[in-house]
C-alpha cells in the first residue's frame, strides 16, 4: 500500500509542478531579475541593458540589475544562463554574436534555438568603420588599396569571434579582395583601446559607441555598414558606396533559458516593448544612432532563424574561423 502511494505520488510530481507555474508567474517577478550581459563593460548590449533595468525596475516595483560576464566571445556568460534555472528570474542580453556563433562554433556547450526561448528585441545600429590617425588611408578605396598593397601587414581588432565586429571584418575581407588579420580581444572596450593606441590599425565598432570618439578626432571614420548613410554621420559614405552589397549591423535582444513559463515571457516581452516605446527612451537612441526594435516573441523567434541562416552563409563565403 505505502509503495503504490509513492509510485502515485511520484506520478503526479509533474503534473503539481505544472499547476504551480501559473501562480508563480502571476507574482512575478517578487525578487531580484538578472540581466547577463556575455560582453564587457562599454559595449552596446552592456550600456542598453541599463537602460532597460532602470526602467524594467521602474515599471515592475522589482529590482532589474545587469551583470556582465565576458569572455570567450559571449560564451561563458551565455552558458551560465542556458544552466541557470528558467524561472525568469535569469535574463540573457544577447546580439548577433549569438546567431553567428551557431555556425562559427558549432561545438559550443549550448545550442541557441534549443536551450533558450525568444523573449523581446530591444534596437539595432550601424557600425563604423575606423582607422588610427596613423594609418594613410582617409576613404574605404585606399584602405581597400593599401591593404592590396601589402596583404596581411593590416590588422583589425574585435571583442572576440563570431561578435557582429568579427564578422563585418570577415564579409568585409571577403567583399573587398583584401588580406587583413584578425585580432580577438576580451571585450569591445579592449578592442577599442587597441584600436585608439594604435596597436590595431582598424576596427569594426557601434556607431553609438565610437562616433564620439571619431568626432573628437581620435579615430578617423571611414564608411558605416548600413544599406544608407547613418543620420548620426550623414557626411560619411557606407562602405557599400565603394563595396556594392555590403551590410553588417549589431542588433540586440533578450533570451530566457528553455522552459521559462509562458505567463513569464509575456510579461516580460510586455514590458520591454513598453520600455522601447517610451519617447524619452526613443528619442535618446536614435540621438545615439540605435533604432527601437519592437517584437512579438513569435516574430523575434522567426528573426532569430533567419538571421542564423544569414550569418552562416556569410562564414562560409567569407571562410572565417575561430583563431
Amino acid at each position: 500500500m505505502l509503495k503504490a502511494l509513492r509510485l502515485t505520488a511520484v506520478a503526479l510530481l509533474p503534473l503539481l509542478l505544472l499547476l504551480s507555474l501559473p501562480a508563480a508567474a502571476q507574482n512575478y517577478p517578487n525578487r531580484t531579475v538578472k540581466l547577463i550581459v556575455p560582453f564587457g563593460a562599454g559595449g552596446p548590449a552592456d550600456v542598453y541593458a541599463r537602460v532597460l533595468a532602470q526602467h524594467l525596475s521602474e515599471e515592475t516595483k522589482q529590482s532589474f540589475v545587469v551583470e556582465d560576464r565576458p569572455g570567450a566571445g559571449s560564451i561563458i556568460g551565455t552558458d551560465a544562463v542556458a544552466k541557470s534555472t528558467p524561472d525568469g528570474y535569469t535574463l540573457l542580453v544577447m546580439s548577433n554574436t549569438h546567431t553567428t556563433n551557431e555556425s562559427l562554433l558549432p561545438n559550443k556547450p549550448f545550442q541557441l534555438m534549443r536551450d533558450f526561448v525568444p523573449v523581446a528585441t530591444i534596437n539595432y545600429s550601424d557600425l563604423l568603420m575606423v582607422v588610427h590617425p596613423s594609418v594613410p588611408a582617409k576613404t574605404v578605396k585606399e584602405f581597400i588599396d593599401l591593404a592590396k598593397k601589402d596583404p596581411g601587414k593590416l590588422n583589425y581588432a574585435s571583442s572576440g569571434p563570431g561578435t557582429p565586429y568579427h564578422m563585418a571584418g570577415e564579409l568585409f575581407k571577403a567583399m573587398s579582395g583584401t588580406n587583413i588579420v584578425h585580432v580577438p580581444h576580451k571585450a569591445s572596450g579592449d578592442a577599442r583601446n587597441s584600436t585608439l593606441a594604435g596597436t590595431v590599425q582598424m576596427m569594426f565598432d557601434a556607431v553609438t559607441t565610437m562616433s564620439e570618439l571619431a568626432k573628437a578626432g581620435q579615430v578617423r571614420a571611414l564608411g558605416t555598414t548600413g544599406v544608407k548613410r547613418s543620420e548620426l554621420t550623414p557626411d560619411l559614405p557606407t562602405i557599400a558606396e565603394t563595396v556594392p552589397g555590403y551590410e553588417a549591423t549589431i542588433w540586440i535582444g533578450v533570451m530566457a533559458p528553455k522552459g521559462t513559463p509562458k505567463e513569464v515571457v509575456t510579461f516580460l516581452n510586455s514590458n520591454i516593448n513598453k520600455v522601447i516605446n517610451k519617447p524619452e527612451v526613443k528619442s535618446a537612441w536614435l540621438k545615439q544612432g540605435a533604432i527601437p526594435l519592437v517584437k512579438t516573441p513569435e516574430e523575434f523567434d522567426d528573426y532569430l532563424r533567419k538571421d542564423i541562416e544569414k550569418w552562416a552563409n556569410v562564414v562560409k563565403v567569407s571562410g572565417a574561423k575561430v583563431q
